[in-house]
């Protein structure tokens, strides 16, 4: 039971407003001096798993991806590409809407950083669509659900840690999340087209007498080809076994300064920032996953991970059961902690379990990326919500996000369902 006490004190110190990293790492160090059995000396093998993570081939791809994505929103591109989309879809009930979702998913294909996503869209398109008389709730809700669409839409930062934590190739986890992907984009521009329709008032057609068809899909067509270029050449020489994940992802970061130069948006200033925040936000994910190593080692020391095992292997002793358990325990910790810390944590407690129930540990991972993705719209400390406030100011107000958001909560575990029930889905894109 100390590991059960160990893991709430690290909740309180989050919810106190300690450092996630160092929240872990502190109730690891606590309960190691207060528990005999265990003791300071454990520590003595953290160096060794550091090294270890250090020398992690597969988490190289973490920085360059992250890379890759800065250097394209840097650059414009990604702006450009929204811009014309929507011109392109505007004359449709909901158009501007269903725009938005196309774009975030070229996006998290192209950059898969849900903050500069959001952020992008918020400022460019919100004023957008509020303008042409779109409810602020449903503008708020696309925006901010089709912004965290990277967490599941490969090269997702999510399935890169999964598959090293799990132990699983990152290739076939980036094959298995097409499928799903596929069905959550699918049900927002459904959703859209079926509450534009009901209630024109709410996602209006924009009807523009001047545009000339031919030249808005001449443009769109220019703003779309450059990234999707990219994204095929850096997915596709994963899913032909060309390259590695990382190898791929070193090749999407060259590539992506490559198309800055033919957009001549390149500038030494922006290669320096991009490198700058790529360094910030790597060094905080490998900060918590020290903080969490530390954890883990403590966790298991005082048998907290035995205990999860016996309890789900003897006490229930149903596949489905812990699949349910496990589903729910995910979504609701994704209320108040960030997706690294459950990949970091609740992860390697639960991989036993999957293992003993001989569940398929490819689709678990893609339920546990699908259930991760609402963590990010889940208040109160959904971080797409405060990314878009932030971009959007006084334009909505957080109640407006708020309720924006619900339906697409919905439709995500919607989707979670689907895949449970239909877990072929995962297998759509996987060789035998």
């Amino acid at each position: 039971m100390i590991g059960i006490f160990m893991f709430i004190g690290a909740l309180v110190l989050l919810m106190v407003g300690f450092p996630v990293a160092f929240a872990f790492g502190s109730a690891a160090l606590f309960v190691a001096i207060i528990t005999p059995d265990v003791g300071v000396d454990i520590f003595r093998l953290m160096p060794y798993r550091i090294y270890g993570i250090m020398q992690n081939f597969t988490l190289m791809a973490i920085p360059l991806f992250i890379f890759m994505g800065l250097i394209l929103e840097r650059s414009k591109i990604a702006e450009a590409l929204l811009v014309n989309v929507g011109k392109l879809f505007g004359n449709i009930r909901g158009g501007l809407a269903i725009s938005v979702v196309l774009v975030g998913t070229v996006l998290a294909a192209s950059t898969g950083i849900v903050g500069a996503s959001v952020v992008m869209m918020g400022v460019i398109s919100l004023p957008i669509m509020v303008h042409y008389g779109y409810s602020k709730s449903l503008a708020s809700g696309t925006i901010a659900a089709s912004g965290t669409l990277g967490q599941i839409i490969p090269p997702s930062i999510v399935l890169i840690i999964l598959g090293d934590v799990m132990s699983v190739s990152v290739g076939d986890l980036f094959r298995a999340a097409l499928g799903p992907a596929l069905v959550l984009v699918t049900l927002y521009v459904l959703y859209i087209l079926f509450i534009s329709y009901k209630n024109p008032l709410i996602a209006p057609a924009i009807k523009d007498e001047n545009e000339n068809r031919t030249e808005v899909v001449k443009k769109a067509l220019i703003a779309i080809i450059p990234p999707l270029a990219l994204i095929t050449l850096v997915l596709g020489s994963i899913f032909a076994g060309v390259a590695t994940p990382t190898e791929s992802a070193a090749f999407g970061a060259v590539g992506a300064i490559f198309l800055t130069i033919l957009n001549r948006s390149f500038s030494f200033l922006k290669l320096k920032q991009s490198a700058l925040e790529t360094l910030k936000l790597t060094s905080m994910i490998f900060m918590i996953l020290i903080g969490a190593t530390a954890f883990s080692l403590v966790f298991n020391a005082v048998g907290g991970g035995d205990l999860v095992l016996e309890f789900f292997e003897d006490d229930i002793a149903d596949a489905w059961v812990f699949i349910a358990i496990a589903m729910i325990a995910i979504f609701i910790l994704g209320f108040f902690i960030d997706f690294l810390e459950i990949c970091f944590i609740i992860i390697p407690i639960l991989l036993p379990i999957v293992e003993a129930f001989d569940i398929d540990p490819i689709w678990f991972a893609i339920l546990v990326a699908m259930n991760l993705q609402a963590s990010f719209l889940t208040p109160p400390f959904g971080f797409a919500l405060f990314y878009l406030k932030g971009a959007a100011g006084k334009l909505v107000s957080t109640t407006d996000i708020y309720k924006g958001v619900l339906p697409f909560i919905a439709l995500q575990l919607f989707a979670l369902f689907i895949i449970i029930q239909f877990p072929s889905i995962v297998r759509v894109f996987l060789s035998d």
